[in-house]
C-alpha cells in the first residue's frame, strides 16, 4: 500500500501534490499514529532500564497544509531524540506521502525520556561491533515510518479548507526553571536537573531564565476549530528511568485537552528548553506528574479561551540550511569515540553514546546541514530549531519579530545534542549530551534573522 502511494506521488497522481496544485484555496489534514515502543526496547538511548511496562502510549500527531506551494507537514513525535539518517529517513518518508519535498517536512521530537532516541548511523556503528538493537529496534521504527506515511496519506483524502487561524497564549504556573543557578558563592552551575529534593539550593533558587507562557495556533474551517499547535518550552520529565514507557505530563495534558475537544486535533511540541526544567517545582514522586500536567493543560485550556482569531492569507515557507561546529574535546576525536566503540570493557551505554558521536561527525564532515525552517502566516510565524537548543533562542526569535506572534519548537534534527548560548560556554556548559562546539549561537542567530525577517 505504501509502495503503491509513493509510486503515485512519483509519478505526479499524489493526493497531496493534486491538492496542492488544484486549489486556490488552503487546506488542513490532520493525522496520527501509535509509536509505542516494545518491551525490553531502550529509553533515551542510554537509560540501563529497558522498557518494562507501558503506562501510556506514544503517539505521532501531525498536519498537512496544502493550498500554497508543495505541501508542509509538522509532526510531532513522543520520542526523546530522532538523528542523523533516521530523522531523514522520517522527512523523506513523509515528503513522499504528502507530495512535497524533504525541506518541507518539520519532524520534531518532545524528548520525554521513557522514550527512544534513534540515529540509524549509531545503530550501524553498534552492529559493527555486536551490538545489534541496542540503541533501537530496526524493524520497529521502520514501521512507525510507514505507518506514519500511510496516515499522513489516508489524511489528505479529508483535507478541510483553512479559513482562519487564531492565536493564544496563558502564562504557565510552577513548572519551568532554568539548569542554570548562581550559588551562594557566586559560582554558576547547570545544576537544576528535572527532578530536585524541595529542600536543595537548585529548588530553592529563582526560576532564572524562561519564557513562561504556552503559545498556541488553531486552525479553523469556517467556525469549526480544526486543529490547535501548542508549544511551552521545558524538559518534559516528571520522573523516569524505571522502565516504564510514558509521553509524561505533556503527553497527559493533551490528552486530556483532546478529551474535552473531540472535534479539533491537539498537537504539543516542546518548546526550545535544553537548559529549562521542572526541577524547581518537581520532586521526582509519582503523583507529581499528574500536578505538573494539571498545570500545563490549565495554560492549554486558558489559551484557548483568549484567542485572537484572523482570516488566513497566503501561507509561505522558507528554510535556511546551516552547519554547526562539533565539539572541541580531545574524547570527541574519531580515535576517541571509536577507542571506546571498541572497548569491551566499556559500558554499553558508553559504547552507543559513542557511536551516536560517531554518527553526527560523519554528517559534519560530509557537509550535511541542518534546516532551519519557518511556515509563515503573515503576522503568525512558526520555527523549528535543532536539538537541545536552549530557552534563548526561543526568546531571541521573538524578539527579531515583535510585532509577530513567534512560536519556536525545539529538538527538531537532535545530533547537536545541547545547543548551548556563548554566554553558557563562557561559564562552562560541559554536560555530556553535547556534541556541538562553540560558536553556534552567532551561526543561528543569523539565519533565524534570515528566515523570520521582513521578506
Amino acid at each position: 500500500m505504501l509502495r503503491l502511494l509513493l509510486l503515485m506521488v512519483s509519478c505526479g497522481h499524489g493526493p497531496g501534490l493534486a491538492l496542492a496544485e488544484g486549489s486556490r484555496s488552503l487546506q488542513i489534514a490532520t493525522f496520527s499514529t501509535d509509536i509505542t515502543i516494545p518491551i525490553g526496547h531502550r529509553c533515551m538511548g542510554v537509560l540501563k532500564t529497558k522498557s518494562q511496562r507501558i503506562d501510556d502510549p506514544l503517539e505521532a500527531r501531525g498536519l498537512v497544509l496544502l493550498g500554497s506551494g508543495s505541501p508542509v507537514v509538522l509532526v510531532a513525535l513522543d520520542w526523546c531524540e530522532v538523528r542523523n539518517a533516521s530523522y531523514d529517513q522520517w522527512r523523506t518518508s513523509l515528503a513522499a506521502a504528502s507530495g512535497t519535498t524533504r525541506d518541507r517536512v518539520l519532524v520534531c521530537s518532545l524528548h520525554q525520556h521513557d522514550a527512544p532516541v534513534v540515529d540509524a548511523g549509531a545503530q550501524d556503528y553498534l552492529d559493527s561491533v555486536g551490538l545489534q538493537g541496542e540503541l533501537f529496534d530496526r524493524e520497529f521504527h521502520a514501521r512507525c515510518i510507514r505507518q506514519a506515511a500511510l496516515a499522513v496519506g489516508k489524511a489528505l483524502a479529508s483535507a478541510k479548507p483553512l479559513t482562519h487561524i487564531g492565536r493564544g497564549q496563558a502564562k504557565v504556573d510552577q513548572i519551568a526553571s532554568n539548569r542554570r543557578v548562581v550559588h551562594a558563592d557566586g559560582s554558576v552551575h547547570f545544576d537544576r536537573y528535572s527532578r530536585m529534593s524541595p529542600d536543595s539550593y537548585q529548588a530553592q533558587a529563582k526560576e532564572g531564565e524562561i519564557d513562561p507562557m504556552l503559545k498556541s495556533i488553531t486552525f479553523y474551517s469556517g467556525d469549526t476549530a480544526v486543529a490547535v499547535l501548542s508549544s511551552y518550552a521545558t524538559h518534559p520529565m516528571s520522573h523516569y528511568g524505571a522502565g516504564a514507557v510514558s509521553a509524561d505530563f505533556v503527553g497527559l495534558a493533551r490528552r486530556r485537552r483532546q478529551t474535552e475537544t473531540p472535534g479539533t486535533f491537539q498537537i504539543y511540541a516542546s518548546g526550545c528548553s535544553g537548559d529549562v526544567t521542572a526541577g524547581k517545582y518537581n520532586d521526582g514522586a509519582a503523583e507529581t506528574r499528574g500536578i505538573l500536567a494539571d498545570r500545563l493543560y490549565e495554560a492549554m485550556k486558558q489559551a484557548s479561551r483568549r484567542i485572537d482569531k484572523r482570516p488566513v492569507g497566503q501561507v509561505s515557507f522558507r528554510h535556511q540550511p546551516f552547519q554547526l561546529p562539533f565539539h572541541e574535546g580531545e574524547s570527541m576525536t574519531r580515535t576517541s569515540m571509536d577507542r571506546v566503540l571498541h572497548d569491551s570493557d566499556a559500558s554499553v551505554e558508553e559504547r552507543i553514546t559513542a557511536a551516536m558521536g560517531l554518527s553526527s561527525l560523519d554528517r559534519v564532515e560530509r557537509g550535511q546541514p541542518i534546516d532551519l525552517p519557518c511556515l509563515d502566516f503573515g503576522d503568525t510565524k512558526v520555527t523549528l530549531l535543532p536539538g537541545e537548543a536552549f530557552v534563548k533562542y526561543q526568546l531571541i526569535s521573538q524578539q527579531l519579530r515583535p510585532d509577530s506572534f513567534v512560536m519556536a519548537i525545539g529538538y527538531g534534527e537532535c545530533w547537536p545534542g545541547y545547543v548551548p548560548t556563548e554566554r553558557a560556554f563562557q561559564e562552562g556548559f560541559g554536560h555530556g549530551w553535547r556534541w556541538v562546539g562553540r560558536g553556534c549561537e552567532a551561526i543561528i542567530r543569523d539565519k533565524l534573522d534570515r528566515v523570520l525577517g521582513p521578506q
